[in-house]
């Protein structure tokens, strides 16, 4: 067994990941602290991103329920991209922000991500200005080590020529004439100084985020015509060019990751609906094809996003035919190669583990000494699976709001037990949950549930149950 030692976590860190669990929500830091199963997929999107550095591109579809991981995963991914120098950009869909769509709804979600561009230097977003500097700033030093110095009349001549030689071979991809000119009259003003090069480093920047609703606005802030705009018909062109351009810029790739697409299912309008699954159909074909290098895309949805045959992905029949399951995805194996991953259960000796992980965090936070024993954390692991349907139903995300709330009280009300607590804390109820998440459990999560989780629904089974078995 491995030690189950709580790891010391900064305090700012650890204040927002417990925040984010007692509200139900995924932490936007500290994920990796309470990251407990999963290691065959993230072992399988970790090999992404070396796909993604060698010049490829690549896309997945991250399927489970609400409360069963999938946000959580997308942004412990996020994390791990960030740390292997790549950059990221992360956006959730709503009925204002669409993969496609008129008045606005497409360029919407382009904007979302660019306000969420990310770098190991700026995690939290808002990284374009900071990215260009960083670029600019490297070719300044490799003119200096080719014995240029700063001071020499020269040295901004050459250093405009670098910027424009690197953007050039940018221009023979869709939008590419205007993003590099864009890119190089940003450094043009970047080398200036006064207002009117701060300006229009703005205005640059504000075309490069899609903020512009006509060329003529552009126009008038850029000093110079474009010949387009950012917008809901062409967004995703320009994400391909910041794929190429980043890795120009000494990074690996870029990797963007567009969650609650079940917004796209949930479109009445069909046309509408099929328009944004053929957005979805182009990015596939882009990336597996070889046409988008250097670029990930890694949806996240419900099972009847993908599934439903009259309103989710399986009802446009080109990527029907390309995400269902072969005939030979019989139950018993797992294939975590193929474009769709889904999120099985997390198995019941797991989830004991993320209770007692969240235990020790929750005692670090608060200097207290958690009064609940090993025997009543696993207690309450069975009250909760002991509950209707929960022996495929259950998620992470309810757990562990109603474990909180009993680690709360036990912490605020010093004379209450844990047996007082469980009677009125534990609220578990899967029959009132979103209707539009009753989904039946697809082969591939019933292949994946353990023995021990198929078996705790009863109560001889759950007799069995040793946590000194438990693997950490």
């Amino acid at each position: 067994m491995q030690s189950t030692q709580t790891p010391a976590v900064p305090r700012r860190i650890l204040s927002s990941l417990l925040s984010s669990v007692s509200a139900g929500v995924v932490p936007r830091a500290g994920a990796p602290y309470i990251a407990i199963g999963r290691k065959d997929e993230i072992a399988a999107l970790l090999s992404d991103l070396e796909q993604i550095d060698a010049g490829g591109g690549s896309m997945r579809f991250l399927i489970g329920r609400y409360g069963s991981g999938k946000s959580f995963l997308i942004q412990l991914i996020r994390g791990y991209a960030l740390e292997r120098e790549f950059i990221t950009a992360d956006a959730d869909l709503s009925p204002e922000r669409r993969l496609y769509g008129s008045g606005g709804s497409g360029v919407a979600t382009y904007r979302e991500l660019m306000k969420n561009l990310a770098s190991k230097a700026s995690p939290d977003g808002g990284a374009l200005p900071k990215l260009i500097a960083r670029w600019i700033g490297m070719m300044q030093d490799e003119l200096t080590r080719d014995g240029v110095s700063p001071d020499s009349p020269h040295f901004d001549d050459l250093m405009a020529r670098k910027v424009s030689d690197t953007m050039r071979e940018l221009e023979f991809l869709v939008g590419g004439f205007d993003f590099a000119r864009v890119i190089t009259a940003y450094y043009k003003a970047y080398r200036e100084d006064g207002e009117s090069a701060r300006l229009r480093m703005s205005a640059c920047l504000r075309w490069l985020r899609g903020e512009y609703s006509t060329k003529t606005e552009a126009r008038g802030e850029l000093g110079f015509a474009v010949s387009v705009i950012i917008d809901d018909d062409n967004w995703y062109d320009f994400l391909k060019l910041w794929a190429a351009l980043v890795r120009k810029m000494g990074y690996r790739g870029l990797v963007v990751f567009i969650d609650e697409c079940v917004n796209l299912y949930k479109i009445t309008h069909r046309v509408s609906r099929e328009n944004n699954y053929e957005k979805i159909l182009a990015m596939f074909n882009d990336t597996l094809q070889g046409r988008a290098p250097g670029l990930g895309i890694v949806f996240g949805g419900t099972p009847q996003f993908l599934e439903d045959p009259r309103r989710g992905l399986f009802s446009y029949e080109a990527l029907r035919s390309r995400l269902c399951d072969s005939r030979f995805a019989l139950e018993g194996f797992k294939n975590l190669i193929g474009p769709v991953i889904r999120l099985r259960r997390l198995a019941d000796d797991e989830l004991l583990a993320l209770i007692r992980r969240v235990t020790g965090l929750y005692a670090q936070f608060y200097k207290w000494d958690a009064r609940i024993t090993d025997d009543q954390q696993l207690a309450f692991l069975n009250l909760c699976l002991s509950r209707a349907g929960a022996d495929s139903m259950i998620t992470p995300r309810e757990m562990l709001r109603d474990y909180m709330t009993v680690l709360n009280i036990l912490m605020q009300n010093p004379e209450a037990t844990f047996e007082q607590v469980v009677g009125s804390a534990v609220t578990l109820q899967h029959e009132d949950s979103d209707p539009e998440d009753a989904w039946a459990p697809t082969a591939a999560e019933k292949s994946s549930e353990t023995p021990v989780g198929r078996g705790l629904a009863l109560a001889e089974e759950r007799k069995k149950f040793n946590p000194e078995d438990l693997d950490f």
